[in-house]
C-alpha cells in the first residue's frame, strides 16, 4: 500500500508559500503544542514473581519535590517545584521541558503489602517497589494428567 499526501493546491496560492509556512509553524510551535500534551511523566510499571516496580521518569527534580501517599489502596505521586526566573540577558525562544507540578494517582491491587513500598530516586527516574503479600506470589506447580 502506497500513501499519497495530497497537497489540495494550498502552497500555491496567490499569498505565496511564505503565509503557508508561518501558518504551519505558528501551529505547530510549542506555545500550542504543549498544551495539547499532558504535562505528567511517564511511567513503566512491571510485575514480578515478588512485587511490582513502577518507574516515573522525572528528570530535573530533587528527592525532596516528591511526595508519595498512600490512601487505603491508591498510591499517589506528587511533585511540586517552583519554577526559576529566566537570566537576565537570556532569551529563550522555544521550551519543551517543565514539570513545575504534577500529581498520579495508581490503584493497588488487594494483593500487594502495602507496609512494604520503598521509593528511591536515581538518575531522573522514581523508583518503586511495591512487595507483594506472601500468599499473593507465583506459585508453580506440574499438573498430572489423568
Amino acid at each position: 500500500m502506497t500513501l499519497v499526501k495530497f497537497n489540495n493546491g494550498l502552497k500555491n496560492n496567490a499569498v505565496g508559500p511564505f503565509f503557508n509556512d508561518v501558518f504551519d509553524s505558528i501551529l505547530n510551535d510549542s506555545y500550542f503544542g504543549n498544551k495539547l500534551v499532558a504535562r505528567v511523566p511517564a511511567v513503566n510499571i512491571a510485575e514480578t514473581e515478588n512485587e511490582f516496580q513502577i518507574e516515573l521518569a522525572a528528570p530535573g527534580l530533587k528527592k525532596e519535590d516528591f511526595k508519595i501517599n498512600l490512601d487505603k489502596n491508591i498510591l499517589t505521586i506528587s511533585a511540586d517545584r517552583k519554577s526559576e526566573n529566566v537570566e537576565e540577558g537570556k532569551k529563550i525562544s522555544k521550551r519543551e521541558y517543565s514539570y513545575n507540578s504534577f500529581s498520579r494517582s495508581f490503584t493497588l491491587p488487594e494483593s500487594t503489602d502495602q507496609s512494604k513500598i520503598e521509593a528511591d530516586y536515581t538518575d531522573g527516574v522514581l523508583n518503586l517497589i511495591v512487595a507483594k503479600k506472601e500468599e499473593a506470589k507465583f506459585q508453580s506447580r506440574e499438573i498430572a494428567v489423568k
